[in-house]
This record gives C-alpha cells, structure tokens and sequence, in this order.
C-alpha cells in the first residue's frame, strides 16, 4: 500500500518504522515550523527509531496527501480540528481513507475524533481507528503486541488488518466505533490515577482501579450508544493493563511524578481528555469518580490526598449496576 503517516511524533514514528519494515510505501509528513521534525528529518532518527531511504520525508501537507490513498494521522488529539483546518484546502482530501492512531476526547466539545473528521467532510466509511496497547520501546526491540483496528465499514477495517498485519503485530477487528474511540482515551486518564497510586506507594491498589476504571468507563460507552464490552478489550482495559505496569507509559509516568512534585517535560494526554470524559458523562448522566478525581487534582488543583481518600469514603453500593 501507498500510505502516508500524517505526524512524526513517538507513535508515528514508530508506525511508518513499522510499516516500511511489513513492505509499504511509506511518506511521513511533519510540520517544518517544528524545530523537532526539521532535526529528525535531517537525521532520519529520533530517541526511538532510524528511518532507511525507503521512506520519504516531506513538510508538503499537499505532497503527503498526493502520494496516497490510505493517510494515518498520528497528531496530539486536541490539534485534530486544527489539523483539518488546513487539510480541506487539499483538494480531493475527502477522498481518501484516514486511520486515527491517537487516543483522545476533544476537550471543548467531548467529540470523538472520528467525529470531527466527518465534521470536515471525511465521509465515515472512510475513517477507521487503529489502537490498543503497546510501547514503542518495546516494538523496536521486536516484542510483540495485540491491536484493535475499528471502522464504521467493516470492509476497511479488514483490508486494514489484512495488510497491516505482520509476525510482530496481530489484529483483532472491533466493530463499536464509539467503544474503541472512548476506550481508547478513557485509558489515558486511568493511566494518569495509576500513577499517582505509584506516587504515593499504594501501588497494590491498581488491581481494584483497573476493575473500578474500566467499569465506569463502560458504563458511559453504553450510555453513549455503543456497546460496554468494549471497555474490557483491547482498546481500554487490555491498553490499561499494559500501562499500568511499564515505566514506558507517558500517562502513567506523568501521575506518578505530578503527585511527587516533580518535572515532567509534556502535558500527558489523559489530563485534557479527563475533561472531555467529564462532558459526556455530564450529558449522559453518568457517574465517573475515578475520572473526576483526576480532574479535580490535575485540571482544578484540589489536593491529591485529599482527592483519593474521597474515593475510598465513597458509599459502598452493588459492585455492578448499570
């Protein structure tokens, strides 16, 4: 296939690593304003990964687009509608196939990133998302890993894994777009209150936020319309396991050193993604304390002891009612 990766970041890097290395032609596409792209292009490496020539670097958003019909983008989700902004200036943007790599809620308006694609035109049939747990770390060594790929059309979504597939990375198909996309960024914000856990030593009791998380993230994917299961799969709970263990986990990473005190050198995704969630929940009429939580230390600045010992003083109540 002729793909382009639309973002440069450690995840997109390591996806047109991976795709070059399954056999694809591969153009990745990054800012030229960004002082990050303009050294990595110019050295065909970052922290993570080495490009060979068989990929081909370009800043031409048009160039990228020109080269392809399938277009992952791999961005910060908050920049998504930014993004699209100056991608409906390409002509025949809309008609392409575009697969979501990130993992997030837009936080002014609790959209789905699918959602503001289809905003901008992107028929849905043309969108798919491409998720599930791994580290980047971890795939240059050669591990492998379990992924979910999910599409409003089914048919895009196994041609996807048919091609995609390799000995390193096997596919499952999911069929829930609004339980793969919430999933998937409801794991950021789960990952964020896991390592606050690890901040302050109560480690063990990631076995019970696991459960507890996954659960009232269901229970909102079910609100919203898509099916709860989804959260125990591979888009949350098999990515929040995966999180909840590695030192690699940027989410994870950033709750235990916020919580510490100490510096840490990017906002993590969860933080603004716990807004998002609490918009959905919000109109739904669902109940997300563990999400809530996160918010009130990271967002409004309330006292994290304070904060998680108010989930431990919750009421007790039936362990699965929805």
């Amino acid at each position: 296939m002729k793909i382009s990766v639309l973002g440069c970041g450690r995840w997109g890097s390591c996806i047109a690593w991976y795709l070059d290395k399954t056999g694809h032609d591969v153009t990745v596409w990054g800012m030229d304003t960004d002082p990050y792209v303009t050294n990595f292009f110019a050295t065909r490496k970052n922290n993570y990964v080495e490009f060979p020539n068989s990929i081909n670097l370009t800043c031409d958003l048009n160039e990228a687009l020109a080269s392809t019909d399938t277009a992952i983008i791999s961005i910060p989700a908050q920049n998504v509608r930014s993004f699209m902004e100056n991608l409906i200036k390409i002509e025949g943007y809309n008609k392409k196939n575009y697969v979501l790599c990130m993992k997030g809620i837009e936080e002014k308006t609790g959209k789905r990133l699918s959602e503001v694609l289809m905003e901008f035109g992107i028929d849905k049939n043309n969108i798919a998302v491409w998720v599930g747990p791994g580290h980047i770390q971890d795939f240059v060594r050669g591990i492998p890993g379990v992924m979910v790929i999910d599409s409003y059309n089914q048919d895009l979504a196994r041609n996807l894994i048919k091609n995609f597939k390799s000995s390193q990375i096997k596919y499952y198909l999911a069929n829930d777009m609004i339980g793969t996309e919430i999933g998937a960024a409801a794991k950021n914000v789960i990952g964020i209150a896991a390592g606050m856990l690890d901040g302050i030593g109560y480690a063990s009791l990631k076995g019970g936020l696991m459960a507890r998380g996954a659960y009232e993230v269901s229970k909102l994917i079910a609100a919203c319309g898509g099916n709860k299961m989804s959260a125990f799969g591979l888009c949350h709970l098999g990515d929040y396991e995966a999180t909840l263990f590695s030192q690699n986990s940027h989410n994870r990473k950033f709750g235990e050193l916020f919580v510490k005190h100490e510096y840490f050198d990017k906002l993590a995704e969860g933080v603004k993604t716990s807004g998002a969630l609490l918009k959905l929940a919000k109109k739904y009429n669902v109940s997300m304390p563990i999400t809530q939580t996160v918010y009130n230390i990271v967002m409004l600045g309330k006292d994290y002891k304070e904060e998680l010992k108010g989930l431990f003083e919750r009421e007790s109540s039936s362990e699965f009612s929805y």
